[in-house]
């Protein structure tokens, strides 16, 4: 049981360090993007997509649409996306948007306007309580729409309706376009506040793939939906870039490029 755990830990981690270098490659397109987005959420989308949702079958809502690098790059890792169309990423006219909408493949649902989709989640999952079907609805939210009204109301109605198969995981690397999330809207204690919505928590270090793993494994262990807080750092711990570099829209020359690119193959070898 536990080599197999180690090997789907060590699996689980090469799948995130390909995810970041499948963005750094499509962020490379045009110089600059959001990169750091894909760095703070790769083991979040490795563990989700590498095991924890039944791909075709449990239902995945991206509410912050500028998160889509993420998903394109575990889905091109796990062939749910041909590997080619990449290089259009970000590209007029191509499918692949640096900001996702409702032509985004692979997710049930990519929103534009922040604080929308645990709405739209909340949807899926009420059609499949009042269906009777086995499905499961994972949510991707970021901290800095927890500033949105809209978000604590889809909560309260989520713990009313005592919903056991949503789960909302919450990108927290106190970044947001204006600059640390502390520093627009104090969230803090952002666990505390879900629970006091009547939602139970799972907190945990979102670059540790064990810990997030549990986390989401812990949705079977009571009812009403759960969240989770993954504690994350824009820049994903990332030695290569540096800690001045503005986390959310990062500008890429070819330089640091070829440094993320280096650091990243040696964590592969």
């Amino acid at each position: 049981m536990g080599g197999q755990l180690l090997f789907e830990a060590a699996s689980l981690r090469r799948l995130a360090t390909r995810i970041r270098m499948r963005a750094t490659d499509m962020v490379a397109i045009q110089g600059f993007g959001y990169l750091g987005q894909a760095m703070s959420s790769a083991e979040i989308f490795a563990v989700l997509f590498g095991g924890t949702l039944r791909i075709g079958h449990d239902r995945f809502v991206l509410s912050p649409g500028h998160y889509v690098i993420g998903l394109y790059a575990v889905a091109a890792e796990l062939g749910l996306l041909d590997p080619a169309e990449l290089a259009h990423y970000g590209a007029d006219g191509s499918a692949l948007e640096a900001i996702g909408s409702e032509r985004t493949p692979v997710a049930d649902l990519v929103c534009g306007s922040l604080g929308q989709g645990l709405s739209g989640a909340i949807g899926f999952a009420l059609a499949a309580e009042l269906a009777g079907e086995d499905r499961s609805v994972f949510a991707f939210l970021s901290d800095g729409e927890m500033e949105e009204g809209q978000v604590w109301e889809a909560a309260m109605f989520a713990a009313h309706r005592r919903l056991d198969r949503l789960v909302a995981v919450i990108d927290a690397n106190n970044s947001q376009v204006d600059g640390a999330v502390t520093s627009v809207t104090t969230l803090e204690p952002l666990a505390e506040k879900w629970r006091a919505f009547g939602w139970r928590v799972a907190e945990t270090d979102g670059h540790d793939v064990v810990s997030l793993a549990q986390a989401f494994a812990s949705r079977h262990d009571g009812a009403g939906p759960l969240a989770v807080i993954a504690r994350t750092e824009i820049l994903g711990r990332m030695r290569a870039i540096p800690p001045t570099i503005d986390g959310h829209f990062i500008k890429l020359d070819p330089a640091l490029k070829t440094a993320i690119m280096r650091e990243l193959e040696a964590a592969l070898a």
